[in-house]
């Protein structure tokens, strides 16, 4: 695979997982939980989206990111759970369809922007803006954030300064921001979104969460803000709905 990524754990591992970070991030980023992962039996592999880790980025659409992903796919490779983070969600969701059929697959959305207005957009566009321009240090980054450990404000810092400031051009190609692969849920996936508190995050809203749909869970997390792998790794582990190895 000549992609850059980031790996944990013994390729032998019965249980496979795939990261897929968000906007302005890396693969490093998904240190905590990734640990968390290797701890519970499996092999991790998180990728560094287009425009990231270091990465050129000259295709722009959110087809071109998860085309970019296929090779993680290539000769029937599988995953047993498969979490993404606010933009890598989208991501996600356009590679359900590449997902092998004779696998139960476990989709994780976590705090994923399933509907933008233009406004919105807009607004991403200039944090996208300001916090390539005006990197920030770790040590900001824990003044700001209480709850994330100095390894997340590291990696934070770390992955916003490798991100290809043309990476910024997905705010202006993508005219559409609807997440339609939520309302026909392949029958050999079953998702999970985890939702921020509204108080604290305005990214996923339930009522832009579609209803009474199979193989669709939702869980809204309160008091807990839109890095949830940073600030509840609990939430994300104890939707993995797989046996695990400890007692």
């Amino acid at each position: 695979m000549s992609h850059s990524a980031s790996q944990w754990g013994s390729p032998a591992a019965s249980r496979r997982a795939l990261l897929i970070h968000g906007m302005t991030m890396c693969s490093n980023s998904w240190e905590g939980i990734a640990q968390l992962l290797v701890a519970e039996g499996f092999f991790v592999i998180a990728p560094n989206l287009l425009g990231h880790g270091g990465r050129r980025c000259t295709d722009y659409r959110i087809s071109d990111f998860a085309e970019d992903l296929r090779p993680y796919f290539a000769m029937d490779t599988s995953y047993d759970v498969i979490i993404s983070h606010s933009f890598g969600c989208q991501v996600n969701l356009s590679l359900l369809p590449f997902l092998p059929k004779t696998k139960e697959t476990t989709v994780i959305l976590v705090d994923p922007p399933l509907e933008l207005t233009e406004v919105q957009v807009k607004m991403n566009q200039n944090l996208f803006l300001e916090l390539t321009t005006n990197v920030k240090t770790a040590e900001e980054y824990m003044a700001e954030n209480p709850a994330w450990s100095r390894r997340d404000c590291v990696l934070t810092a770390l992955g916003i300064a490798m991100v290809d400031p043309n990476t910024v051009e997905v705010f202006r190609r993508n005219t559409s921001w609807s997440s339609i692969a939520l309302k026909n849920v392949p029958p050999h996936v079953k998702i999970t979104i985890l939702v921020s508190d509204p108080k604290l995050s305005a990214n996923c809203l339930l009522e832009h969460i579609p209803r009474d749909i199979e193989r669709l869970n939702v869980k809204l997390l309160p008091g807990i803000g839109h890095w949830i792998q940073y600030e509840c790794l609990d939430a994300i582990m104890d939707t993995i709905p797989l046996p695990r190895t400890k007692l």
